[in-house]
Formats: structure tokens, sequence, C-alpha cells
């Protein structure tokens, strides 16, 4: 187990730190890679060419909501090259080291970083998704929690700090 300060950025670095090899694999704590998406994994890491990579974002849950979430996901990737945390990272540790890893910030750190990242190497597209638990979107509320991660995202692309928009992000409670 690795104890940090408070803060994703900081947890992420801790672990990151904490740990050996090539690659890194980051995935969020609600978040799991079936079989299949290992095996995308794998074989990404098999080629050379191959510096990042992130899942396609399925949220497992019932209902359109959701779907209408995972395709925005999508697009945004398609249209930003922005994927997020949800999405699962997975990434050369030459890369990351190369890009200064994530930034010690209390949100927006894998926004920070995946932009660092394409800057010097594309992003893969992995074929199979990851599976995103869908606790957060009932908790938040379908339309309310994906507006305001996307009046957060506008923000933060129109300069404001990351950590004077964390008081408006209210994460599930637990350590952060």
């Amino acid at each position: 187990m690795v104890s940090t300060q408070r803060g994703r950025g900081r947890q992420l670095t801790g672990g990151v730190a904490a740990s050996s090899g090539d690659w890194l694999l980051v995935v969020h704590a609600d978040a799991r890679l079936p079989a299949a998406a290992l095996g995308a994994a794998q074989a990404a890491m098999a080629r050379p060419d191959v510096q990042a990579a992130a899942w396609p974002l399925a949220i497992d849950g019932t209902g359109g909501w959701l779907r209408v979430v995972e395709c925005g996901a999508a697009l945004r990737w398609r249209l930003t090259g922005l994927a997020y945390g949800d999405q699962g990272l997975l990434v050369r540790r030459s890369l990351y080291d190369a890009v200064g890893g994530y930034p010690e910030t209390r949100i927006m750190e894998d926004v920070v970083l995946i932009r660092r990242i394409a800057r010097l190497a594309r992003v893969e597209r992995l074929p199979t998704p990851i599976l995103a638990d869908a606790r957060r979107w009932r908790r938040e509320g379908r339309l309310r929690g994906t507006l305001r991660n996307a009046a957060l995202i506008t923000m933060f692309l129109a300069g404001v700090a990351p950590d004077r928009l964390a008081r408006w992000y209210r994460p599930e409670p637990g350590p952060r």
C-alpha cells in the first residue's frame, strides 16, 4: 500500500513511484479491465510503435443515459484527443518520465498528462472497452454530473487552474 497526501495527482504520482517496469497501467479504483481489455493491452505493449494507449469507455450499468455518456466520451476523444482517467492509461515509463508525469493537482491530472503525452506520441485507441462503475452517475444524477464535468473541462481548457476548479468537483466520500 502506498500512502500519500490528499489529491489524486499526488496519489497517482506516489503509486507510479512505487512501481517498476517498462510500462505503467493506471486504472481508477472503480473500473475493471475485462480479460479482452487486458489482452488488448498486452498486444499493444508488444508493438514497438505504441508508446501510450487508452480504452474506450463503457459504463457498467443499464439505461440510455449511460450509453449517451459513452458516446460522448468516444466523440470527445475523436475530436480533441482527450482520453480521461476513466478510460485507463497504458504508457511506457520512459514517455511518462519524459513528460514529467502526473501533475500534483486535485483534479484534471489525467487531462494534463494526456495532453503532455499527445505532444510527443499518439495515444492508441484500444479495441475493447474498460468498464467504469455506474454508481457515480447514479449518485450525482445523470444530467447534473455530466453538465458539471462538461463545465469543468471547458473552464480548464479556457485556462482556469485545476486546483481552483476542485471546489466544484465533489467526489465520493473517502480518502483523496
